[in-house]
Protein backbone atom coordinates (compact mmCIF):
# COMPACT_ATOMS: atom_id res chain seq x y z
CA UNK A 1 0.00 0.00 0.00
CA UNK A 2 1.45 3.38 -1.01
CA UNK A 3 1.56 6.37 1.28
CA UNK A 4 -1.23 7.87 -0.82
CA UNK A 5 -3.54 4.98 0.02
CA UNK A 6 -2.51 5.11 3.69
CA UNK A 7 -3.24 8.83 3.85
CA UNK A 8 -6.63 8.44 2.15
CA UNK A 9 -7.62 5.57 4.44
CA UNK A 10 -6.72 7.54 7.56
CA UNK A 11 -8.47 10.72 6.43
CA UNK A 12 -11.68 8.85 5.56
CA UNK A 13 -12.26 7.46 9.06
CA UNK A 14 -14.96 10.04 9.83
CA UNK A 15 -16.77 9.20 6.59
CA UNK A 16 -16.59 5.46 7.23
CA UNK A 17 -17.97 5.91 10.75
CA UNK A 18 -20.99 7.85 9.43
CA UNK A 19 -21.58 5.30 6.69
CA UNK A 20 -21.44 2.44 9.20
CA UNK A 21 -24.06 4.19 11.35
CA UNK A 22 -26.17 4.79 8.21
CA UNK A 23 -26.24 8.52 8.81
CA UNK A 24 -23.89 9.60 5.99
CA UNK A 25 -25.88 12.38 4.31
CA UNK A 26 -24.03 13.17 1.09
CA UNK A 27 -23.96 12.01 -2.54
CA UNK A 28 -27.50 10.64 -2.44
CA UNK A 29 -28.57 9.52 -5.89
CA UNK A 30 -31.47 11.43 -7.44
CA UNK A 31 -33.60 9.40 -9.82
CA UNK A 32 -35.09 12.42 -11.55
CA UNK A 33 -34.44 16.14 -11.74
CA UNK A 34 -36.24 18.96 -10.01
CA UNK A 35 -37.34 19.94 -6.53
CA UNK A 36 -39.70 16.98 -6.34
CA UNK A 37 -37.70 13.83 -7.02
CA UNK A 38 -37.12 10.30 -5.80
CA UNK A 39 -34.14 8.75 -4.04
CA UNK A 40 -34.08 4.99 -3.67
CA UNK A 41 -37.68 4.92 -4.88
CA UNK A 42 -38.78 7.30 -2.09
CA UNK A 43 -40.56 10.55 -2.97
CA UNK A 44 -38.47 13.48 -1.79
CA UNK A 45 -38.97 17.25 -1.61
CA UNK A 46 -35.56 18.89 -1.91
CA UNK A 47 -35.05 21.94 0.31
CA UNK A 48 -31.31 22.12 -0.36
CA UNK A 49 -31.68 22.92 -4.06
CA UNK A 50 -30.45 26.16 -5.65
CA UNK A 51 -33.16 26.08 -8.34
CA UNK A 52 -34.47 29.31 -6.87
CA UNK A 53 -37.18 30.09 -9.40
CA UNK A 54 -38.12 26.44 -9.98
CA UNK A 55 -37.59 26.69 -13.74
CA UNK A 56 -35.17 23.82 -14.31
CA UNK A 57 -37.95 21.37 -15.21
CA UNK A 58 -40.04 23.81 -17.24
CA UNK A 59 -41.15 22.14 -20.50
CA UNK A 60 -39.86 25.04 -22.64
CA UNK A 61 -36.43 24.76 -21.04
CA UNK A 62 -36.18 21.04 -21.72
CA UNK A 63 -37.43 21.43 -25.28
CA UNK A 64 -34.80 24.09 -25.99
CA UNK A 65 -32.06 21.81 -24.71
CA UNK A 66 -33.32 18.91 -26.83
CA UNK A 67 -33.38 21.06 -29.95
CA UNK A 68 -29.81 22.20 -29.28
CA UNK A 69 -28.69 18.57 -29.04
CA UNK A 70 -30.08 17.97 -32.52
CA UNK A 71 -28.21 20.99 -33.90
CA UNK A 72 -24.94 20.95 -31.94
CA UNK A 73 -24.82 17.51 -30.20
CA UNK A 74 -23.90 17.34 -26.50
CA UNK A 75 -20.52 19.06 -26.70
CA UNK A 76 -18.09 20.77 -29.06
CA UNK A 77 -15.00 18.78 -28.01
CA UNK A 78 -12.67 21.69 -27.40
CA UNK A 79 -12.27 25.03 -25.65
CA UNK A 80 -13.97 28.23 -26.71
CA UNK A 81 -10.81 29.30 -28.56
CA UNK A 82 -11.77 26.87 -31.32
CA UNK A 83 -15.22 25.73 -30.25
CA UNK A 84 -17.49 28.77 -29.97
CA UNK A 85 -21.09 28.34 -31.12
CA UNK A 86 -23.40 31.07 -32.33
CA UNK A 87 -25.60 30.43 -29.27
CA UNK A 88 -22.66 31.15 -26.93
CA UNK A 89 -22.18 34.60 -28.41
CA UNK A 90 -25.90 35.37 -28.67
CA UNK A 91 -26.46 34.55 -25.01
CA UNK A 92 -23.42 36.57 -23.93
CA UNK A 93 -24.80 39.61 -25.74
CA UNK A 94 -28.23 39.13 -24.18
CA UNK A 95 -26.82 38.66 -20.68
CA UNK A 96 -24.73 41.83 -20.94
CA UNK A 97 -27.80 43.82 -21.99
CA UNK A 98 -30.05 42.27 -19.33
CA UNK A 99 -27.63 42.84 -16.47
CA UNK A 100 -26.66 46.29 -17.75
CA UNK A 101 -22.96 45.72 -18.47
CA UNK A 102 -20.87 46.35 -21.56
CA UNK A 103 -19.97 42.74 -22.12
CA UNK A 104 -20.42 39.20 -20.80
CA UNK A 105 -18.38 36.02 -21.08
CA UNK A 106 -19.65 32.49 -20.45
CA UNK A 107 -17.37 30.04 -18.63
CA UNK A 108 -18.00 26.31 -18.30
CA UNK A 109 -18.61 26.64 -14.53
CA UNK A 110 -19.07 29.48 -12.07
CA UNK A 111 -16.06 28.19 -10.16
CA UNK A 112 -13.89 28.58 -13.26
CA UNK A 113 -15.25 32.07 -13.88
CA UNK A 114 -14.15 33.23 -10.44
CA UNK A 115 -10.78 31.47 -10.47
CA UNK A 116 -9.98 32.74 -13.96
CA UNK A 117 -11.01 36.31 -13.16
CA UNK A 118 -8.90 36.53 -10.02
CA UNK A 119 -5.85 34.97 -11.65
CA UNK A 120 -6.15 37.34 -14.60
CA UNK A 121 -6.56 40.56 -12.60
CA UNK A 122 -4.30 40.02 -9.58
CA UNK A 123 -0.54 40.49 -9.88
CA UNK A 124 2.43 41.63 -7.79
CA UNK A 125 0.98 45.14 -7.58
CA UNK A 126 -2.35 43.89 -6.19
CA UNK A 127 -3.75 43.24 -2.74
CA UNK A 128 -6.65 40.80 -2.83
CA UNK A 129 -9.01 41.68 0.03
CA UNK A 130 -11.32 38.88 1.10
CA UNK A 131 -14.33 38.57 3.36
CA UNK A 132 -13.39 35.87 5.87
CA UNK A 133 -16.45 33.82 4.87
CA UNK A 134 -15.57 33.86 1.17
CA UNK A 135 -16.72 30.96 -0.99
CA UNK A 136 -14.26 28.24 -1.96
CA UNK A 137 -14.02 29.52 -5.54
CA UNK A 138 -12.82 32.91 -4.28
CA UNK A 139 -10.34 31.34 -1.90
CA UNK A 140 -8.99 28.96 -4.51
CA UNK A 141 -8.62 31.67 -7.14
CA UNK A 142 -6.81 33.85 -4.59
CA UNK A 143 -4.42 31.12 -3.47
CA UNK A 144 -3.68 30.07 -7.05
CA UNK A 145 -2.86 33.67 -7.93
CA UNK A 146 -0.73 34.07 -4.80
CA UNK A 147 1.23 30.93 -5.69
CA UNK A 148 1.86 31.90 -9.32
CA UNK A 149 5.53 32.82 -9.96
CA UNK A 150 6.13 36.48 -10.81
CA UNK A 151 2.57 37.46 -9.80
CA UNK A 152 2.20 36.71 -6.08
CA UNK A 153 -0.41 39.29 -4.99
CA UNK A 154 -0.73 40.21 -1.34
CA UNK A 155 -3.68 38.55 0.41
CA UNK A 156 -5.63 40.18 3.24
CA UNK A 157 -8.89 39.21 5.00
CA UNK A 158 -11.52 41.39 6.67
CA UNK A 159 -14.19 40.46 9.22
CA UNK A 160 -17.35 39.13 7.62
CA UNK A 161 -19.55 41.85 6.17
CA UNK A 162 -17.77 44.59 8.12
CA UNK A 163 -17.23 47.86 6.26
CA UNK A 164 -15.10 49.12 9.16
CA UNK A 165 -12.80 46.12 8.90
CA UNK A 166 -12.59 46.52 5.12
CA UNK A 167 -11.61 50.17 5.50
CA UNK A 168 -8.87 49.21 7.96
CA UNK A 169 -7.43 46.61 5.59
CA UNK A 170 -7.47 48.98 2.63
CA UNK A 171 -5.63 51.62 4.66
CA UNK A 172 -2.93 49.17 5.72
CA UNK A 173 -2.40 47.29 2.45
CA UNK A 174 1.06 47.15 0.94
CA UNK A 175 0.27 47.08 -2.77
CA UNK A 176 -0.85 49.86 -5.12
CA UNK A 177 -4.04 48.18 -6.36
CA UNK A 178 -6.73 46.43 -4.36
CA UNK A 179 -9.24 43.84 -5.52
CA UNK A 180 -12.10 43.55 -3.01
CA UNK A 181 -13.97 40.25 -3.21
CA UNK A 182 -17.55 40.09 -1.89
CA UNK A 183 -20.67 38.01 -2.47
CA UNK A 184 -24.19 39.27 -3.08
CA UNK A 185 -25.65 36.61 -0.79
CA UNK A 186 -23.45 34.33 1.28
CA UNK A 187 -24.54 30.82 0.43
CA UNK A 188 -24.14 29.11 3.82
CA UNK A 189 -25.41 31.96 5.98
CA UNK A 190 -28.02 33.53 3.74
CA UNK A 191 -27.08 37.13 4.54
CA UNK A 192 -26.70 39.85 1.94
CA UNK A 193 -23.46 41.77 1.58
CA UNK A 194 -23.46 45.25 3.08
CA UNK A 195 -22.70 46.32 -0.45
CA UNK A 196 -23.72 49.97 -0.19
CA UNK A 197 -21.28 50.46 2.69
CA UNK A 198 -18.56 48.56 0.83
CA UNK A 199 -18.97 50.75 -2.25
CA UNK A 200 -18.69 53.88 -0.08
CA UNK A 201 -15.57 52.59 1.67
CA UNK A 202 -13.87 51.60 -1.57
CA UNK A 203 -14.63 55.02 -3.10
CA UNK A 204 -12.60 56.66 -0.31
CA UNK A 205 -9.46 54.82 -1.39
CA UNK A 206 -7.46 55.03 -4.61
CA UNK A 207 -7.09 52.14 -7.03
CA UNK A 208 -9.71 49.89 -5.46
CA UNK A 209 -12.08 47.71 -7.49
CA UNK A 210 -14.88 45.46 -6.25
CA UNK A 211 -15.62 42.03 -7.69
CA UNK A 212 -19.03 40.72 -6.62
CA UNK A 213 -19.94 37.05 -6.79
CA UNK A 214 -23.71 37.32 -7.20
CA UNK A 215 -24.43 33.66 -7.92
CA UNK A 216 -27.18 33.50 -5.29
CA UNK A 217 -28.55 36.97 -6.08
CA UNK A 218 -29.35 36.34 -9.73
CA UNK A 219 -33.07 35.66 -10.01
CA UNK A 220 -33.66 36.41 -6.33
CA UNK A 221 -32.69 40.05 -5.71
CA UNK A 222 -33.76 43.20 -7.47
CA UNK A 223 -37.15 43.96 -8.94
CA UNK A 224 -36.44 41.97 -12.09
CA UNK A 225 -34.06 39.44 -10.59
CA UNK A 226 -30.85 41.03 -11.85
CA UNK A 227 -29.22 40.70 -8.45
CA UNK A 228 -27.89 42.84 -5.66
CA UNK A 229 -26.65 45.60 -7.98
CA UNK A 230 -30.21 46.16 -9.23
CA UNK A 231 -31.69 45.92 -5.73
CA UNK A 232 -29.57 48.79 -4.39
CA UNK A 233 -29.28 50.83 -7.58
CA UNK A 234 -25.50 50.46 -7.78
CA UNK A 235 -25.20 50.29 -11.55
CA UNK A 236 -21.75 51.52 -12.58
CA UNK A 237 -20.38 51.26 -9.03
CA UNK A 238 -19.22 47.61 -9.14
CA UNK A 239 -16.94 47.02 -12.15
CA UNK A 240 -17.01 43.21 -12.20
CA UNK A 241 -19.86 40.85 -11.37
CA UNK A 242 -19.71 37.07 -11.61
CA UNK A 243 -22.77 34.85 -11.61
CA UNK A 244 -23.73 31.35 -12.63
CA UNK A 245 -26.18 29.17 -14.53
CA UNK A 246 -26.24 26.57 -11.75
CA UNK A 247 -28.85 28.30 -9.60
CA UNK A 248 -31.67 30.31 -11.19
CA UNK A 249 -30.65 29.35 -14.73
CA UNK A 250 -31.02 25.68 -13.95
CA UNK A 251 -27.87 24.18 -15.42
CA UNK A 252 -24.17 24.78 -15.09
CA UNK A 253 -21.86 27.54 -16.27
CA UNK A 254 -20.28 30.81 -15.20
CA UNK A 255 -21.08 34.40 -16.18
CA UNK A 256 -18.50 37.21 -16.18
CA UNK A 257 -19.82 40.76 -16.53
CA UNK A 258 -17.80 43.96 -16.90
CA UNK A 259 -16.41 46.64 -19.20
CA UNK A 260 -15.60 45.45 -22.71
CA UNK A 261 -11.83 45.70 -22.26
CA UNK A 262 -11.90 43.95 -18.89
CA UNK A 263 -13.96 41.06 -20.23
CA UNK A 264 -11.83 40.75 -23.37
CA UNK A 265 -8.65 40.79 -21.29
CA UNK A 266 -9.91 37.97 -19.08
CA UNK A 267 -11.17 36.12 -22.17
CA UNK A 268 -7.63 36.08 -23.53
CA UNK A 269 -5.79 35.38 -20.28
CA UNK A 270 -7.92 33.21 -17.95
CA UNK A 271 -6.48 29.71 -18.03
CA UNK A 272 -9.72 28.24 -16.68
CA UNK A 273 -11.44 29.62 -19.78
CA UNK A 274 -8.77 29.00 -22.41
CA UNK A 275 -7.90 25.45 -21.39
CA UNK A 276 -11.32 24.05 -20.50
CA UNK A 277 -13.93 22.59 -22.84
CA UNK A 278 -16.63 25.04 -23.88
CA UNK A 279 -20.01 24.97 -22.19
CA UNK A 280 -22.27 22.40 -23.94
CA UNK A 281 -24.71 24.19 -26.21
CA UNK A 282 -27.82 22.43 -24.81
CA UNK A 283 -27.04 24.09 -21.48
CA UNK A 284 -26.68 27.43 -23.25
CA UNK A 285 -30.07 26.94 -24.93
CA UNK A 286 -31.72 26.10 -21.61
CA UNK A 287 -30.25 29.18 -19.93
CA UNK A 288 -31.32 31.35 -22.86
CA UNK A 289 -34.90 30.10 -22.46
CA UNK A 290 -34.91 30.92 -18.75
CA UNK A 291 -33.59 34.37 -19.64
CA UNK A 292 -36.62 34.74 -21.94
CA UNK A 293 -38.82 34.11 -18.90
CA UNK A 294 -36.95 36.59 -16.73
CA UNK A 295 -37.18 39.27 -19.41
CA UNK A 296 -40.90 38.66 -19.85
CA UNK A 297 -42.04 38.07 -16.28
CA UNK A 298 -39.09 38.46 -13.92
CA UNK A 299 -40.88 40.76 -11.48
CA UNK A 300 -43.69 38.26 -10.86
CA UNK A 301 -41.29 35.31 -10.55
CA UNK A 302 -39.11 37.09 -7.99
CA UNK A 303 -42.15 38.36 -6.08
CA UNK A 304 -43.53 34.84 -5.70
CA UNK A 305 -40.17 33.61 -4.39
CA UNK A 306 -40.15 36.38 -1.78
CA UNK A 307 -43.70 35.59 -0.68
CA UNK A 308 -42.83 31.94 -0.12
CA UNK A 309 -39.59 32.86 1.64
CA UNK A 310 -41.49 35.11 4.05
CA UNK A 311 -44.00 32.33 4.74
CA UNK A 312 -41.28 29.80 5.56
CA UNK A 313 -39.27 32.27 7.65
CA UNK A 314 -42.32 33.07 9.73
CA UNK A 315 -42.98 29.38 10.35
CA UNK A 316 -39.39 28.65 11.32
CA UNK A 317 -39.10 31.58 13.72
CA UNK A 318 -42.43 30.71 15.34
CA UNK A 319 -41.02 27.28 16.15
CA UNK A 320 -38.02 29.01 17.68
CA UNK A 321 -35.25 28.13 15.23
CA UNK A 322 -32.11 30.23 15.07
CA UNK A 323 -31.57 31.31 11.44
CA UNK A 324 -28.32 33.12 12.11
CA UNK A 325 -27.89 36.35 10.14
CA UNK A 326 -30.01 35.20 7.21
CA UNK A 327 -32.14 37.86 5.52
CA UNK A 328 -32.83 36.02 2.27
CA UNK A 329 -34.44 32.89 0.85
CA UNK A 330 -31.42 30.93 2.15
CA UNK A 331 -32.26 30.08 5.77
CA UNK A 332 -29.72 27.99 7.66
CA UNK A 333 -31.34 26.16 10.56
CA UNK A 334 -28.61 26.50 13.17
CA UNK A 335 -28.37 23.23 15.09
CA UNK A 336 -24.86 23.88 16.48
CA UNK A 337 -24.29 20.19 17.17
CA UNK A 338 -22.99 17.66 14.64
CA UNK A 339 -24.85 14.64 15.98
CA UNK A 340 -28.18 16.46 16.20
CA UNK A 341 -27.73 17.86 12.71
CA UNK A 342 -27.01 14.40 11.29
CA UNK A 343 -29.93 12.71 13.01
CA UNK A 344 -32.37 15.52 12.17
CA UNK A 345 -31.36 15.18 8.52
CA UNK A 346 -31.98 11.43 8.65
CA UNK A 347 -35.37 11.85 10.35
CA UNK A 348 -36.46 14.41 7.75
CA UNK A 349 -35.20 12.26 4.90
CA UNK A 350 -37.09 9.22 6.13
CA UNK A 351 -40.22 11.35 5.94
CA UNK A 352 -39.57 12.63 2.43
CA UNK A 353 -37.84 15.95 3.11
CA UNK A 354 -34.21 16.62 2.16
CA UNK A 355 -32.25 19.24 4.11
CA UNK A 356 -28.53 18.56 3.85
CA UNK A 357 -26.48 19.05 7.03
CA UNK A 358 -23.52 21.44 6.79
CA UNK A 359 -20.72 20.62 9.22
CA UNK A 360 -17.03 21.09 9.88
CA UNK A 361 -14.87 21.83 7.92
CA UNK A 362 -17.45 23.62 5.71
CA UNK A 363 -18.41 25.65 8.81
CA UNK A 364 -16.76 26.10 12.18
CA UNK A 365 -17.36 23.56 14.91
CA UNK A 366 -20.39 24.73 16.87
CA UNK A 367 -22.01 26.24 13.76
CA UNK A 368 -23.46 23.02 12.35
CA UNK A 369 -26.71 23.59 10.50
CA UNK A 370 -29.28 22.23 8.07
CA UNK A 371 -29.26 23.81 4.64
CA UNK A 372 -32.75 25.12 3.86
CA UNK A 373 -33.30 27.02 0.63
CA UNK A 374 -36.83 28.17 -0.17
CA UNK A 375 -37.59 28.32 -3.88
CA UNK A 376 -40.47 29.52 -5.98
CA UNK A 377 -40.98 25.90 -7.02
CA UNK A 378 -41.87 24.74 -3.51
CA UNK A 379 -45.59 24.55 -2.78
CA UNK A 380 -47.19 25.74 0.42
CA UNK A 381 -47.99 22.08 1.11
CA UNK A 382 -44.26 21.30 0.80
CA UNK A 383 -43.42 24.02 3.29
CA UNK A 384 -46.20 23.07 5.73
CA UNK A 385 -45.03 19.46 5.71
CA UNK A 386 -41.44 20.47 6.39
CA UNK A 387 -42.51 22.82 9.18
CA UNK A 388 -44.66 20.13 10.77
CA UNK A 389 -41.72 17.73 10.85
CA UNK A 390 -39.30 20.37 12.10
CA UNK A 391 -41.70 21.32 14.89
CA UNK A 392 -41.78 17.69 16.01
CA UNK A 393 -38.00 17.29 15.90
CA UNK A 394 -37.44 20.63 17.65
CA UNK A 395 -39.08 19.02 20.68
CA UNK A 396 -37.86 15.44 20.25
CA UNK A 397 -34.20 16.35 19.62
CA UNK A 398 -34.12 19.56 21.74
CA UNK A 399 -33.14 21.67 18.73
CA UNK A 400 -34.31 24.99 20.16
CA UNK A 401 -33.81 26.31 23.66
CA UNK A 402 -36.74 26.79 26.00
CA UNK A 403 -36.72 30.63 26.05
CA UNK A 404 -36.88 30.68 22.23
CA UNK A 405 -39.75 28.18 22.22
CA UNK A 406 -41.65 30.16 24.81
CA UNK A 407 -41.15 33.42 22.95
CA UNK A 408 -42.32 31.81 19.72
CA UNK A 409 -45.52 30.55 21.28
Amino acid sequence: MSWISEKAHAELQRVRDAQAKQIYPYFRQFESGGLHTTIGGKAIVNFSSNDYLGLTNHPKVKEAAKAAVDQFSCGLSSSRVQATATLHVELEERLAAWYGFDKALIFTTGYQAMVGTIMSLADKDTTIVLDNLSHACILDGTFLAAGTPMRAPEVRFFNHNSAKALDRVLRKRDRKHALVMIEGIYSLDGDEANIEEFVEVCARHENVAIVCDDAHGTGTLGKGGRGIIEKYGLEGKVPVVISTFSKTFGGIGGILLGDADVVDFIKHSARSFLFSASLPVPIVAAASTILDMLEADGEALVSELHEKSAYMRKGLTEIGFDLGDSNSHIMPIMIRDETKAMFTHVALFENGVLMVPIMYPAVKEGEERLRLNVTRGHTYEDMDRALELLRTYADSFSLVDEPAKSAAT
